[in-house]
């Protein structure tokens, strides 16, 4: 192998180690209730990605089958008005109450693809 082959690979792997370092700081990152309230209420879903990463988990909005008869109230599509995308991703430990403790969930909803509302739990 040549000095210059062995230059590039290491040069590669030094990239790509400082890359993964960028990474993991991104998603080891820890906010207080207010700095995450004010980066991400009313952001995109692309914003909430770039800055959080990969959900832990995404669930879908899903009205039941049987809501018109408990809600007593007709759930027609209308033909007037835009159906609601309703999405929530949730995130574990990356929103600190005090110093030392972090909530254990956040769940963020997404309604038409932004931020309509952020919950923390520790009870789930």
């Amino acid at each position: 192998m040549t000095f210059n082959a062995f230059k590039n690979i290491s040069l590669s792997l030094t990239i790509a180690a400082f890359a993964f370092v960028g990474l993991a700081s991104a998603a080891d990152k820890t906010y207080t209730e207010n700095e995450f309230l004010n980066n991400f209420s009313g952001k995109s879903k692309k914003v909430v990605m770039e800055q959080l990463g990969e959900p832990v988990k995404r669930q879908a909005s899903v009205k039941p089958t049987n809501a018109e008869k408990i809600t007593g109230k007709s759930f027609k599509d209308d033909k007037k008005s835009n159906p609601v995308k309703i999405e929530m991703w949730y995130y574990n430990g990356i929103v600190k109450y005090d110093p030392t403790h972090a909530y254990k969930e956040v769940e963020i909803t997404f309604v038409n693809d932004n931020v309509g509302n952020i919950a923390f739990f520790n009870n789930r």
